[in-house]
């Protein structure tokens, strides 16, 4: 039988030596394929102010300034800054940086960036709510003057991604879309080390190294291929079968036996993000209640801290996160800086007095609500919110739980379509003020602040502290006013903190890589071995 199939053989032999001898290059071509549960809903940079948009977008976008290996702040576009004596900052520009189409780098370009990340269309404005002005110098000069002198403000920008204005113009993308689509939600053109070079959104998504990118790139891929899976089972069985080379998150009950599996690695780390829950406080009234009409139980403390101290924690972190997480008892980790050290405990889990509480309010038999959840975004998020809502149901708190992707969240969330919502904060700057400038400031779209705020949580005392916390150069007086505003938080019971989420990623062992605790994944540190 063998010789039937020898003349093919030989000529498919022949065939292959052909094409190597013709393709010399393809050998070195190391192709490297990675996989998440959630695919960045837009490549537009300033219109989703979410992780899995902005880790995915500083492959191709860049700021002014980046944070590196261990999340410290580093030149990026600008090659220094200064603070200038009348409020602000100076950033001077690197020369010689291209776009991916081309076209210069220049401080007109961040201009533009700068109006069009701050306009009302944005998503990210709230990260200029210090700047009260920007001039441009010269071409390469560029400043940012502030209310208050902010000692915060380049850290805070890190994130803060650049595109060509001539691009943006020409392409009908002057301003970021949210809600419908334009040119930047499918394209790009960035300055960063890699380029997109084929986006198919939920399904494949292509880039490959900038040829002329202005740093060193310490990597060997010479593609890269975006798969999002959100199903954990698909995810690690492409990850077992080879088609994929790593994959972010993997399952909690896959740990064990991937780390005794030959040819992984699995690692392991603890994020900045803090997951909790978040009320519904300016609505007069409930959106999804059977039983309450005209009134918002929600807007009385005692309800919140009711339904806090139903929830166990512990428990939780135990059955649903199978140990892998730490208990939160603030909107940032203990890692981070601004934590309330004299704030660090929990109120204990107590269905009693959460049933006293809740009698104490008014509504003796308890009420029900709508919980809204993702299912695709954070580790184990539907599970968490089940699990959440039946402890819930033990005292009379019964939420009839919605879960849905999250392309389809944030929507909702903007249109108030919630009781009671599910979410993960990681603080861009690593500091406990901007949470609270995000979530627990008044929503205010002239200060631009408070945006996601969904549940428009206000304190007048919160306000008047934030301004001064920004500028606030004595560490000890900053630290007793964050103190004071966690305070105030915790006795309101504005959000329940939960637990702070650990980082578990997989890969094949061939694969070197950089996890930092942001959850951002960068090409740029990617090595196939």
């Amino acid at each position: 039988m063998l010789e039937e199939f020898l003349p093919s053989i030989r000529r498919s032999l022949a065939l292959s030596a052909a094409l190597a001898l013709m393709l010399p290059m393809a050998a070195q071509a190391e192709t490297f394929h990675w996989a998440g549960t959630t695919d960045p809903q837009t490549l537009d940079p300033h219109a989703s102010n979410t992780a899995p948009v902005l880790g995915f977008l500083n492959n191709v976008y860049e700021g002014l300034v980046r944070r590196d290996k261990l999340m410290q702040v580093e030149p990026a576009l600008a090659t220094s800054w200064e603070k200038l004596d009348e409020g602000g900052w100076r950033f001077k520009l690197r020369e010689g940086v291209t776009f991916h189409d081309g076209a210069e780098f220049t401080a007109d370009d961040v201009l533009f960036s700068y109006e069009r990340a701050s306009s009302e269309e944005s998503d990210a404005r709230s990260w200029f709510a210090p700047v009260s002005e920007v001039r441009v110098v010269d071409d390469f000069t560029i400043d940012f003057l502030t209310h208050e002198p902010n000692p915060l403000f380049p850290g805070s920008i890190a994130n803060f991604m650049i595109m060509d204005r001539g691009w943006a113009e020409e392409k009908g993308a002057e301003r970021p879309s949210k809600e419908a689509e334009n040119f930047a939600t499918r394209n790009e053109n960035g300055t960063g080390a890699f380029v997109v070079t084929n986006r198919d959104p939920g399904v494949r998504t292509e880039l490959e190294p900038f040829a002329n990118w202005w740093d060193k790139l310490e990597s060997n891929i010479t593609e890269a291929v975006f798969t999002p899976i959100g199903q954990s089972a698909t995810g690690m069985a492409a990850l077992l079968s080879g088609e994929i080379d790593f994959i972010s998150p993997i399952p909690l009950q896959d740990v064990p036996r991937m780390k005794e599996r030959k040819g992984f690695t699995v690692h392991e780390g603890i994020e900045a993000r803090i997951i909790m829950f978040g009320f519904k406080h300016d609505g007069d009234a409930l959106t999804f209640s059977d039983d309450v009409e005209g009134k918002n139980p929600f807007q009385d403390p005692r309800v919140r801290k009711a339904a806090y101290q139903s929830i166990n924690v512990e428990t939780l972190i135990a059955k649903i996160m199978r140990g892998n997480a730490q208990a939160a008892s603030q909107l940032v980790s203990a890692e981070m800086s601004g934590y309330s050290e004299s704030l660090s405990e929990r109120l204990p889990y107590d269905p009693a007095a959460a049933k006293a509480l809740l009698a104490e309010a008014g509504y003796p038999d308890g009420f029900s609500f709508g919980l809204q959840c993702t299912n695709d975004r954070y580790i184990n998020d539907e599970s968490i919110c089940k699990a959440a809502a039946s402890m819930m149901a033990k005292v009379g708190l019964n939420a009839k739980l919605t879960s849905m992707p999250v392309r389809n969240y944030w929507p909702e969330l903007r249109e108030h379509k919630f009781d009671m919502y599910l979410l993960g904060w990681s603080p861009g700057t690593f500091d406990a003020e901007h949470p609270i400038r995000f979530l627990a400031s008044t929503p205010n779209e002239e200060k631009k602040l408070g945006s996601w705020n969904f549940g428009g949580y206000s304190s007048a005392r919160i306000d008047e502290l934030l301004p001064l916390v920004q500028v606030e150069l004595d560490e000890e007086k900053r630290q007793g006013m964050v103190d004071e505003i966690n305070q105030i938080m915790q006795d309101e019971t504005a959000y329940i903190p939960l637990y702070v989420q650990p980082l578990i990623w997989a890969s094949k062992d061939n694969i070197t890589l950089t996890q930092r605790s942001d959850d951002f994944f960068l090409l740029r540190w990617v090595n196939i071995n």
